[in-house]
């Protein structure tokens, strides 16, 4: 049996077993990470440049995309070399680090998007208050409390993951290091700590999940008492972007962790996997532009700019 100490690179799950299928998987995954690359890129450029967009909402929708590039960043350019060049390896430093950064973006992005129900409960249901609950230092500090919440809990998840002595060989049943599929390579009850790590964070992901219900229960009630159909129609087309976007997020993450056990598949779990770290990221840009005005006119004043620079 292998032990930790010993062990110095992992092997990761191989996404085909043929050289073709390995190669058409490379094309498919640097499609959708130039495609998340475009779309966040876009955002962040639109968002940094507009004065016009220098508002609560579009600030932390500076900080979402910006996490969604990373997050994407971490995971597909290894699953990408992998499939390229025929292997399966990821060093033991380069595994750890993909966990830290990948926990650590997650959980940030998930902060950040509770941060944004309550920037929309705010904007509609107090809205004369609105320039003093989320001043721009109110602003900064909450997003800089979700990156430190991040930074944290990654911190606390990753050194407990990697301090346990793993005995069951170096194969990750995942295109990427994940949590749970490195605690599986774990002794026996050597896991229980990061079992408890992972108790406590989904406490805390169930209480930012109730502050997010409470936020919209909040705003549709509100919604509904305003009597002109164009302020119920411009309330619900700012808040149903970030809605879809909780969604998105929350399904997949909650299916992908707390799905029964009799259903779970090395293929169902790599699909679900794919779905929560690639999906999300690479769809955001779009569920945020389709329906917002100011982003498309934005958007299509960088697009023509950049074409007279290239002209």
């Amino acid at each position: 049996m292998a032990n930790s100490s010993s062990i110095s690179e992992f092997l990761l799950l191989a996404l085909a077993d043929t050289r073709q299928l390995q190669l058409l998987h490379f094309w498919l995954l640097l499609g959708i990470y130039l495609a998340a690359l475009l779309g966040n890129g876009l955002i962040s450029t639109a968002v940094a440049c507009d004065h016009r967009l220098h508002t609560p909402m579009y600030f932390f929708l500076l900080n979402l995309a910006l996490l969604d590039l990373g997050c994407i960043s971490t995971i597909l350019p290894k699953a990408m070399a992998n499939a390229l060049w025929h292997t399966r390896h990821i060093s033991y430093a380069g595994c750890a680090a993909q966990v830290f950064l990948f926990v650590f973006l997650l959980s940030a992005e998930y902060c950040l998007l509770t941060i944004m129900s309550y920037d929309r409960y705010v904007a509609i249901c107090k809205p004369l208050h609105y320039g003093t609950l989320l001043g721009s230092r109110a602003c900064a500090t909450m997003a800089a409390a979700a990156w430190g919440t991040g930074v944290l809990s990654s911190m606390l998840h990753t050194a407990n993951t990697f301090s346990l002595p793993l005995c069951q060989g170096n194969a990750v049943d995942q295109f990427f290091c994940e949590i749970p599929q490195i605690l599986k390579l774990s002794c026996s009850k050597s896991y229980l700590r990061e079992v408890g790590l992972i108790v406590i964070s989904a406490l805390l992901f169930f209480g930012c999940f109730a502050f997010i219900l409470f936020s919209y229960v909040q705003i549709f009630r509100a919604v509904l008492r305003m009597p002109s159909e164009q302020g119920r129609h411009k309330a619900y087309s700012t808040c149903l972007p970030h809605l879809v976007v909780v969604s998105l997020f929350l399904s997949t993450v909650v299916f992908a962790y707390l799905k029964p056990f009799s259903i779970s598949s090395p293929f169902l779990d790599l699909l679900v996997s794919f779905l929560y770290s690639v999906v999300p990221p690479t769809l955001n840009p779009i569920i945020y532009s389709m329906r917002n005005k100011e982003i498309k006119h934005v958007l299509s004043k960088v697009l023509q700019y950049a074409l007279f620079q290239l002209q």
